[in-house]
């Protein structure tokens, strides 16, 4: 084959084009210096409110006589219900005790989570909407271009449109870039999954309100401010395909795998459904139910408003935190070829018993009664890093359709012999940032909060190129 041939593959290849979007820090639509005057724009140019509220105030939500479960009368959305989760054999570190129960959410649909991409002056722009969700701690974050339930995008709530989402379903869409299942929140929810998409359209592209064009290197310059890319677009953004460097890896793609497969059977998981009325040490209250440690989170109710919602006003539960948590990537360059310190990590919602973690990903309340080395693994390592060690350091919420409040602090930092030996304790593995890629591309290998760090890593290696 001719080498200009191979040469015009390689530009056009997605890796490269992705490459090349995520070295432009400034796009066609919107210029990274005026974005804050932007999202102010969008965030005065409606109405937003959030409040508190009794259970008993909630339109259309009910607790069930028998079980106690918080149901809404249409069947559809989610519901709130107990877990009850046991694990024999091994321990697997920081994870529910052996015999757990908790509320968990139950969400049958597979909802889409698809960012559009169109071509502006030979560079691929990335369409995200300022999003108004009822748990963010800032209620506006850059979501990704359609952030849907099938009861959404069906229109169960009897609202309107969801708008772009014909370039992801249908016939008529685009070529597409990223299509795959990824878990949620394996702690909160109950094995529920979404549809990760990246779909390029040649198309003409109307620009509605709430909408701007962003290149990738601008994307990931706002991934280093608190609370602005919303946890959606993290998980989608984290399973752009990348060039293959995975040459120099500490495990091979082989060993890798095997040693995810080694995890995944060596931990005996059960759960089962428990009616969340009757769950040990769980009360409910007027507006809250919650633990009777204090710990953990709590499930509480809500109004909220949004004049640019397709329903402008709704009440719902959502589940709330007991305080921040941090997750955390240990970094170290073995035989000159980066890596990052993963976990394999058991949590009662996940489909496959384990799926890979950061390496540090706890709520330091939790363990504010337990002595120091009572915290998890590698929190000291986490702890105690100042400086120029810690190379990446921002603030980011999770899900704020479900969660209230739930932020986390993100964290990459270099470490040494003394913070993460090369010979990891078991249920840790040293693996490539290309062999993360590799794995996300496929359905639950990497936790949400590991695509999250995966996004935050990314990013940091584009800024200090």
């Amino acid at each position: 084959m001719p080498s200009q041939v191979l040469q015009r593959r390689e530009v056009h290849s997605p890796p490269a084009r992705i490459a090349a979007s995520a070295a432009t820090t400034d796009g066609v639509h919107l210029s990274t210096e005026h974005f804050d005057s932007w999202l102010t724009e969008r965030r005065t140019a409606n109405t937003f409110r959030v409040d508190r509220i009794p259970f008993t105030e909630m339109d259309g939500w009910s607790f069930q006589e028998h079980t106690g479960n918080l149901v809404h009368r249409s069947g559809r959305f989610f519901t709130v219900e107990g877990l009850h989760f046991t694990e024999d054999g091994q321990p697997h570190g920081d994870g529910p005790p052996s015999d757990w129960y908790q509320p968990v959410i139950r969400q049958y649909e597979v909802g889409i989570l698809g960012i559009l991409a169109k071509e502006f002056d030979g560079v691929l722009h990335f369409l995200m909407q300022a999003k108004m969700e009822p748990g963010n701690p800032n209620l506006l974050q850059l979501s990704p271009t359609v952030q849907a339930t099938r009861s959404n995008y069906t229109k169960a709530h009897k609202g309107g449109d969801v708008k772009y989402i014909e370039h992801f379903i249908g016939p008529d869409r685009g070529r597409v870039v990223v299509d795959v299942r990824q878990s949620e929140h394996g702690s909160w929810f109950s094995q529920k999954t979404n549809r990760n998409m990246v779909v390029e359209t040649t198309d003409e592209v109307p620009l509605q309100d709430d909408f701007c064009w962003l290149t990738l290197g601008q994307i990931n310059e706002l991934l280093h401010r608190d609370n602005v890319i919303n946890m959606d677009s993290r998980t989608v953004l984290s399973c752009l395909p990348a060039a293959d460097t995975s040459a120099g890896a500490l495990l091979s793609d082989t060993e890798l795998l095997s040693w995810i497969t080694g995890e995944r059977t060596r931990h005996c998981v059960r759960t089962e459904r428990a009616p969340l009325g009757h769950l040990p040490g769980w009360k409910r209250h007027t507006t809250a139910i919650e633990h009777e440690a204090g710990r953990y989170f709590n499930v509480v109710a809500v109004s909220a408003q949004a004049e640019n919602r397709e329903v402008t006003g709704w009440t719902q539960p959502l589940f709330e935190p007991v305080g921040p948590g941090i997750h955390a990537f240990l970094t170290r360059e073995i035989e000159g070829t980066p890596h990052v310190l993963v976990q394999a990590k058991v949590e009662p919602g996940l489909v496959d018993t384990i799926e890979l973690a950061p390496t540090v990903q706890y709520t330091p309340h939790n363990y504010a009664h337990l002595r120091d080395e009572e915290h998890p693994r590698f929190a000291d390592s986490v702890r105690r890093a100042t400086g120029d060690r810690i190379r990446y350091d921002a603030v980011h919420a999770e899900e704020g359709g479900r969660f209230l409040n739930a932020e986390s602090r993100c964290l990459i930092i270099e470490a040494d012999d003394t913070d993460a030996p090369l010979d990891p304790p078991p249920g840790y593995a040293w693996a490539t940032p290309a062999q993360l890629t590799s794995l996300v591309r496929h359905s639950h290998y990497l936790n949400v909060q590991a695509r999250t760090m995966l996004a935050c890593l990314n990013a940091t290696k584009t800024r200090t190129r």
